[in-house]
């Protein structure tokens, strides 16, 4: 703990305000749904992140039928925190949503998955894989999965700054079967992001821990995504810390 609070304490200094999607081939689920208000929905309430959430559609429909409301999606299957060439970044959609109508009180997120895994999908540059010759991942993952969470910091921090009143973060879930071998880095990211919410950042923030919450029959053949049934219970996590943020 003593090594985690000292790597988010240097980001949290080096975090600026200006400033596990878990695919590297997909498409978009659900387009940006830019105003909801005309179907009684709500604006000021806003999803950003990656194909957790898009590709299957079905964590919004449920939290949707929870609220009896619609509110605006913004999420992209491949979105990586920020840049990217497959789809729109997270940061980016947080900033869409805010061009579009400002007036942002609750933003559902999560992101980080694919920066991790897309490079470790292509060779693995950063040695991010577990491997029975490297039990742990190597320095040069865990510097990557520093500047990750550097990135989710900044954002976080943007949101404060534009005036949103509270983050749910939505954390990662261990991959099953042939993914397996990423959950030791995918498990330090889930503490740093989770550590990084609660006290890096002044807005109000809550991460759900999703890790052993999900059976590998809840994830698609892929070893990556949830399927409906797991969409539905990852739903169920959200569903009592973002209910009482409405």
């Amino acid at each position: 703990m003593t090594y985690l609070k000292s790597v988010i304490n240097k980001l949290a200094k080096a975090a600026t305000v200006a400033a596990v999607a878990f695919t590297v081939v997909g498409c978009v689920g659900n387009p940006y749904d830019e105003d909801v208000s005309d179907r009684g929905g709500r604006n000021d309430v806003i999803s950003v992140g990656d194909s957790i959430f898009d590709l299957n559609g079905v964590i919004q429909e449920t939290l949707e039928a929870n609220m009896g409301q619609e509110f605006r999606d913004y999420t992209q299957s491949g979105a990586e925190i920020t840049g990217g060439l497959i789809a729109t970044s997270v940061t980016n959609q947080y900033r869409d949503a805010r061009a579009t109508n400002p007036n942002i009180n609750v933003v559902l997120a999560d992101g980080g998955g694919n920066d991790i895994l897309i490079p470790a999908t292509l060779l693995d540059p950063y040695g991010c894989r577990t491997q029975w010759y490297r039990w742990w991942p190597s320095n040069a993952c865990y510097n990557l999965l520093e500047d990750t969470v550097l990135l989710g910091i900044d954002l976080m921090n943007e949101m404060d700054a534009d005036g949103v009143q509270d983050i749910v973060w939505l954390g990662y879930y261990n991959l099953p079967r042939g993914n397996s071998n990423l959950n030791s880095i995918l498990n330090t990211g889930g503490d740093w992001l989770n550590y990084a919410c609660e006290t890096a950042t002044t807005a109000s923030c809550s991460f759900i821990d999703t890790r052993g919450t999900v059976p590998a029959s809840q994830v698609e053949g892929d070893d990556i995504h949830p399927t409906p049934a797991g969409s539905i219970n990852l739903a169920g996590q959200i569903w009592p810390v973002f209910s009482t943020k409405l």
